[in-house]
């Protein structure tokens, strides 16, 4: 029987009991039935306060237990965000160091390619001087030639 059973008990002993004379707040109860009850509130009480206790326990486990879930789970969330902003910095830093490298290319390439043209650009102007000369060369050749056939 549990404890509130028994003190339901108890009520319901008071209620039904007989009032003394004169007296409405003095009954007359059965002693030894309630002597019983109480001995048997005595027994049960240890068994429900350890059980209280063994909840409260439980409760205090299962706190602790989502506390410390949390906590992990708070930790494996700050640990993959580092490695995120980290992932980011070094994508950061490579598209950086890229940009720069093709800047670099791309400036190397105008160079060569200035550097290209004002050497094509002076072989075609000795080229054009020595054809110059060369049909200067030829046009007084012609010109002797005519005078000679003449």
């Amino acid at each position: 029987m549990s404890i509130d059973e028994i003190l339901e008990m108890m009520d319901d002993m008071l209620d039904k009991a007989v009032n003394m004379p004169f007296s409405s707040k003095k009954s007359l109860i059965d002693v030894d039935k309630m002597r019983e009850l109480i001995d048997e509130i005595r027994l049960n009480m240890p068994r429900e306060i350890k059980q209280a206790h063994d909840l409260v326990n439980d409760r205090k486990t299962i706190l602790n237990d989502a506390k410390n879930e949390a906590a992990s789970i708070v930790q494996r969330a700050e640990q993959r965000a580092a490695a995120m902003v980290a992932q980011q910095e070094i994508v950061r830093q490579a598209t950086a160091k890229a940009n720069e490298i093709n800047a670099a290319a791309q400036e190397q390439t105008k160079e060569l390619r200035d550097m290209t043209n004002k050497y094509v650009d002076n072989m075609l102007t000795k080229i054009e001087e020595l054809l110059s000369n060369d049909i200067i060369d030829v046009k007084k050749a012609r010109s002797a030639l005519k005078n000679t056939i003449k």
